[in-house]
């Protein structure tokens, strides 16, 4: 753990890539195996279950400090970060240890299981033992918000560096659903296991948005143009007469979709397609909050299937009868998909193609992207014809070409604490419109203005608090923000009855007065039935 701790210290120090990859390279040659591996996981999202309320830890590191719990709480909402807040509070002991990690990551597995006092004690004792470093990363496993700077592309670099595997074999060995409990250093990385390959499914190739005007990307023959779906990415798979479906967060999601099992009565054995999972009520593709209906629930009861069936909207092939396709043009992969299609016609499967366009002129393509929101997609997918499908996020053969984004005029009502350099601004705000004379709650921003806006608006708010509520205050209504989001649906969760998705700010309009913001009528005519 001590060697750990050193880690997140050299990676806490720098802003520089390479000396990142550098630091994780020397840990990964110089750890013990069980203690890569779980640095492994850590940097791959695989963290151990939550064993404790943060409730329960605020509490505990108040009373490990000694200090009162308003306090705490105030620390914490100026530091933004609960693991930091606990690592920095407790005072260092001269009592050490000498466990590893993985000894440290196995404790809060069996932790999980304990009761309340046993926690508390296994706690109190184990924070007196590490330094901050050690305690701050502890802590960052226990909250299971291991984001340290540091993303499993620049993890997989440093370990391609340390093993000399290279980093796409290393991608996809990491790739799957494994746990530092049911697999090895060994196993995961350095051996060869045929058994693992039956459910894997493949990297994912993501495109950049178009950050140039479409012409100057050259002869438009040469490019495939596709709507871009709002679902949710997914890979299919059907090996060895089983189904497996991945979500591209690397979540296998086979159960969520039972109406996809008929897949493996029809595919060829050893097909991996890529896709779109879409809610298709009354055999319609529906919004993505009807997909949320989906994604949430435990159990996918018979009524909730009739209600929200999902289909696939297919784009591409990885994988066919058994052979990996991917090094082969996107043309000659979309001629297997057609095949498939051809295969699965008039067999009434949730299997649906996405539609590969071409046009003539640059004007005409952009015709098309005018009309995406009218079938219910996000904009254009550009993909060049003889394009393979690479790993990860690159840019020249594919490119996304979204739809300018909606937007609306909004009033700042709530305000809160940002986090990691914006920890002592006001810089996460609640907005409201419009309901006849009522100022009603829709949205949540905090991205789109300048630092120096940021500051101006956090003075706003310390000037002009009118209440709090922990740490949310609320502010006069004064200022009014353009506000853009990508989507908007009717919604019985909201206040406003509407959700928008991935609201941000546009703009501040310091020309507006509160009067001249939009109402929820305006906002509710967005929505397109």
């Amino acid at each position: 753990m001590k060697a750990f701790g050193e880690l997140i210290r050299i990676l806490d120090a720098t802003n520089k890539t390479n000396e990142k990859v550098k630091a994780l390279a020397t840990y990964f040659k110089e750890a013990p195996a069980p203690d890569k591996l779980w640095t492994i996981a850590l940097l791959s999202h695989r963290r151990p279950k939550r064993p404790v309320t943060t409730t329960l830890l605020r509490e505990w590191a108040s009373e490990a400090a000694h200090i009162p719990l308003w306090l705490f709480e105030e620390s914490y909402h100026i530091v933004g970060d609960l693991a930091e807040t606990i690592a920095l509070v407790i005072p260092e002991e001269s009592v050490t240890h000498d466990k590893s990690l993985a000894d440290f990551a196995t404790d809060l597995l069996a932790l999980y299981n304990k009761d309340e006092q046993q926690k508390k004690e296994y706690l109190l004792t184990t924070w007196q033992q590490l330094d901050y470093y050690e305690r701050f990363a502890f802590n960052k496993i226990i909250t299971g918000g291991f984001r340290i700077g540091i993303s499993q592309k620049l993890m997989t670099r440093a370990l391609a560096k340390a093993t000399e595997i290279d980093e796409d074999i290393l991608a996809y060995k990491l790739m799957g659903d494994w746990t530092p409990q049911t697999t090895t250093f060994n196993k995961l990385i350095l051996e060869e296991n045929e058994e693992d390959y039956l459910s894997k499914p493949y990297p994912f190739y993501l495109a950049y948005a178009l950050d140039q005007e479409p012409a100057e990307l050259g002869d438009v023959s040469e490019w495939s143009f596709e709507h871009k779906w709002d679902g949710i990415r997914a890979q299919l798979i059907v090996r060895n007469k089983e189904l497996f479906v991945w979500s591209r967060g690397e979540e296998l999601v086979t159960d969520k979709y039972p109406e996809f099992e008929v897949f493996t009565e029809h595919f060829p054995d050893g097909t991996v397609i890529d896709g779109e999972l879409l809610p298709y009520p009354n055999n319609s593709i529906g919004t993505f909050n009807d997909l949320q209906t989906r994604i949430g629930r435990k159990n996918i009861t018979k009524k909730l299937l009739e209600k929200t069936p999902v289909i696939i909207k297919a784009y591409d092939v990885l994988e066919w009868k058994g052979e990996d396709v991917r090094e082969q043009p996107f043309k000659t992969r979309r001629g297997y998909l057609n095949q498939l299609i051809q295969l699965c016609k008039d067999k009434n499967l949730p299997l649906y193609i996405s539609e590969v366009m071409h046009f003539n002129t640059w004007e005409a393509a952009a015709k098309e992207r005018e009309r995406s929101r009218d079938v219910k997609s996000e904009g254009l997918m550009l993909k060049r014809n003889d394009s393979p499908y690479l790993i990860g996020r690159k840019k020249g053969d594919w490119w996304k070409w979204k739809v300018d984004p909606l937007t609306i005029d909004a009033v700042l009502t709530y305000a809160m604490r940002g986090h990691g350099r914006r920890t002592n601004l006001f810089t996460d705000y609640t907005f409201a419109l419009w309901d006849n004379n009522e100022l009603v709650t829709f949205a949540k921003a905090y991205s789109g203005l300048t630092d120096a806006e940021f500051r101006q608006v956090d003075n706003f708010v310390k000037r002009n608090t009118t209440d709090k509520f922990g740490p949310v205050r609320q502010v006069t209504p004064e200022l009014v923000f353009e506000i853009a989001f990508e989507g908007i649906a009717p919604s019985k969760r909201h206040k406003s009855g509407v959700a928008v998705r991935f609201p941000r700010i546009l703009r501040w309009r310091q020309d507006k007065k509160i009067e001249e913001a939009n109402s929820l009528d305006d906002l509710k005519a967005l929505i397109i039935e």
